[in-house]
């Protein structure tokens, strides 16, 4: 039976396996919404705008992981010594952590705001944008980067709360936002004809809203979690503590986003026919391994509180079962993927918009990705594993050395597979970067789970 607290989960007692299915199921619904209204974005953008418009968006994935990304990793990494300190039941120092977390996440917000929206139009023209879509891809980008503090605030009041074993709150909001989202999509889009801008105003508005809620529930709800003033004091060692955990896991998201906007550019030689069902195939790739990135949330905050509580034993069974759960996941994802490849890209565009030539490419283009990349699904699910369990004990290194390892395998493959059999090589691309991390980052866990001590 798990245990549990005035604040949410305490995992450092109670049976693993239980534990993690409990706290992630949640998390995992909250990751289907946020797919869901991610992927009403592309629906309703293909679908109305045209696969013009859908390429214009997709083409900005990369630098919106790039920069949303990095972002997401340093408040994950900010809020492990949270993690640690609520295993540890140390409250003065979980205070002192959530001070140090606003902080933080205020700095890092406002300047990466400023640089994402003056460097928008050169990132556009480095990876080779074409054209017909390079204008709608800056006004897509920039609305969204224009509202980076908002989503900051979000993903910050998230962290915290699941540092914390709180994984049901973020859901709610994040059900919120969904349908908020949608709705506005297509307010803007379909009623007031506004263009892809419609679709970035959207997303910012939906975010801001979810995130000012969440933070008035920390408010109202969890008194464990506010600060004063002696709390913002001599915190300068344990201030660098977060910084170092959340700079290097801020930077392996961007190491990693700066490998997809390499295989973007590789990928914008092919034309915008290709760049619409290479996004059209990431958007199915991400619905289907949601439980992926779902495992990985579970078991960082989860080995995050039994580091606290000096529980080695008990991460390495969490650890251990996660694997499982995942594989299995994985073994799933891919028979969908195979199967169902067609009737789920012909989610996101409109069949009787274009040309059935065009028609035909966009899904053999798109079956092509689907099917090589659902190979290696349980690669990419056990990287969620191992890294997560390493970055949420407070070890950063080998995660960080991982995405390294990821950006040089996709580069290379990016830019050398294609001249050999086109397509296809940019879709193996992203199969070689989930090997190239995987194998040390496994080998990276068990001689740090055998090495490790406690304090």
């Amino acid at each position: 039976m798990r245990n549990k607290t005035k604040t949410g989960m305490d995992m450092t007692q109670g049976e693993p396996f239980k534990l993690l299915i409990i706290y992630a199921f949640p998390i995992f619904l909250g990751n289907l919404f946020q797919q869901l209204y991610n992927m009403c974005d592309t629906i309703i953008v293909g679908r109305l705008l045209g696969s013009s418009a859908l390429a214009a968006v997709g083409n900005t994935g990369p630098m919106n992981f790039l920069v949303l990304g990095f972002l997401y990793g340093m408040t994950s990494g900010f809020a492990v010594p949270t993690a640690q300190r609520f295993g540890a039941k140390d409250e003065d120092g979980l205070k002192r952590s959530v001070a140090i977390n606003i902080i933080l996440n205020a700095v890092s917000g406002l300047v990466i705001t400023v640089l994402a929206c003056s460097l928008t139009m050169p990132l556009l023209r480095a990876i080779h944008t074409p054209e017909e879509i390079i204008n709608q891809s800056f006004i897509y980008i920039f609305i969204i980067y224009s509202g980076i503090l908002m989503t900051v605030l979000y993903n910050a009041c998230t962290c915290v709360l699941r540092a914390v074993g709180d994984s049901k709150t973020p859901l709610y909001f994040l059900i919120i936002a969904s349908v908020l989202n949608i709705a506005l999509d297509i307010i803007f889009i379909a009623v007031f004809h506004t263009g892809v801008e419609g679709a970035a105003l959207a997303t910012v508005i939906a975010q801001a809203v979810s995130g000012i809620a969440s933070l008035i529930w920390i408010i109202i709800r969890y008194p464990i979690l506010h600060v004063k003033k002696e709390h913002f004091k001599n915190i300068w060692s344990f201030l660098c503590k977060h910084l170092g955990i959340g700079l290097s896991m801020g930077f392996q998201f961007s190491i990693t986003a700066i490998g997809t906007v390499i295989l973007e550019g590789a990928l914008n030689k092919f034309g915008s026919t290709k760049i619409a069902a290479f996004t059209a195939a990431q958007k199915v790739e991400q619905l289907v391994s949601v439980a992926a990135i779902v495992m990985g949330v579970a078991i960082a905050n989860y080995a995050g509180q039994n580091m606290g509580a000096k529980k080695l034993e008990r991460i390495k069974e969490g650890v251990a079962k996660s694997l499982i759960i995942s594989l299995t996941i994985a073994v799933l994802a891919a028979v969908t993927a195979w199967l169902f490849s067609d009737q789920m890209t012909s989610i996101f565009l409109d069949k009787n918009s274009m040309e059935k030539e065009t028609w035909n490419e966009i899904l053999q283009a798109s079956r092509t990705y689907l099917r090589i990349c659902g190979i290696f699904f349980p690669t990419l699910f056990v990287i969620f594993i191992y890294r997560n369990a390493l970055q949420g004990i407070g070890k950063g290194f080998w995660p960080l050395m991982g995405g390294f390892f990821e950006l040089i395998a996709r580069t290379v493959a990016a830019y050398t597979l294609p001249s050999i059999i086109g397509f296809a090589g940019i879709c193996t691309a992203e199969p070689m970067a989930w090997l190239a991390a995987a194998i040390p980052l496994a080998i990276a866990y068990y001689i740090t789970m055998h090495k490790i001590k406690v304090e």
